[in-house]
């Protein structure tokens, strides 16, 4: 039987998942099947046991399930630990469930090798503090900014994102509000807003001169902070197709053993 692989969210029609990961069995020569599966948060813990009770080897896990699939697996990486999210899940030869987290060096690599950034020394504004920055400010913490402030609509969810990261970095938790007046050399939309075509509370004046703006978020279209970093003079504001490719990348590792080479199919989804 083929070896079955999937992708949870909720919702999940827009997803490239099965068009990246399909292209990468075919460059390494892999025989499997990927696919995109709605779930919604209430029946996940179910689906998820029923996908794997069903032959399943592995599943990635989107918005707004992977801070669930954390509580769900037997096992974490400890980059999953870390980050208190898993977006991948591997079934175990013993019959656990390995829990990772492959955001954030799918954010690192696309950040800095795809686009040529330098994160050294400069100040990160990351929008949110849910499971898809929780994923991300460790990684974004190791690459020593000189200030990473993290804002969300309740400023207490932020302060304990400060608590948790205190051993990688220092945060800055701060209110939408506390914002005015400040730029930053890098702003992270890390919400969910992008999914309904909407923006942060963000004003107007943030983004410094030659400023980036990324969403981790993507979209046929650019999404509403990928037009609002334009309209903001941003050097370059993109959405998240080459963090999918990457972090999708580092599951298929882990699920194959193989690290397929992404570049190709960055390019195609551009």
């Amino acid at each position: 039987m083929m070896d079955r692989y999937a992708v949870f969210g909720y919702p999940i029609g827009h997803s490239k998942s099965p068009v990246i990961h399909q292209q990468f069995a075919a460059q390494t020569k892999q025989t499997l099947s990927y696919e995109a599966i709605e779930v919604k948060p209430d029946v996940f813990s179910a689906t998820i046991d029923a996908f794997f009770h069903a032959g399943g080897k592995g599943v990635n896990c989107t918005v707004p399930l992977k801070e669930l699939a954390y509580d769900k697996v037997d096992q974490l990486t400890e980059r999953a630990e870390f980050s208190g999210a898993v977006n991948t899940v591997k079934l175990m030869d013993d019959g656990t469930l390995l829990g990772d987290n492959t955001d954030g060096v799918g954010l690192l690599t696309d950040l800095c090798v795809n686009l040529g950034l330098s994160l050294g020394g400069k100040r990160i504004l990351v929008l949110g503090a849910g499971g898809a920055a929780r994923g991300i400010l460790g990684p974004l913490l190791s690459a020593k900014p000189s200030d990473l402030y993290l804002a969300n609509r309740t400023i207490s969810k932020a302060e304990e994102m400060k608590a948790l990261f205190s051993s990688v970095g220092r945060i800055t938790p701060s209110s939408y509000e506390y914002l005015v007046g400040q730029q930053f050399d890098l702003i992270i939309n890390a919400t969910s807003a992008s999914l309904s075509d909407s923006l942060p509370a963000i004003t107007k004046g943030l983004l410094s001169p030659n400023g980036v703006c990324y969403d981790l978020a993507y979209s046929t279209q650019p999404t509403a902070f990928v037009r609002w970093g334009l309209r903001e003079g941003a050097s370059l504001s993109v959405d998240g197709r080459g963090m999918l490719v990457e972090q999708a990348a580092h599951a298929f590792k882990l699920w194959r053993g193989v690290l397929p080479d992404t570049a190709k199919v960055l390019e195609g989804l551009k």
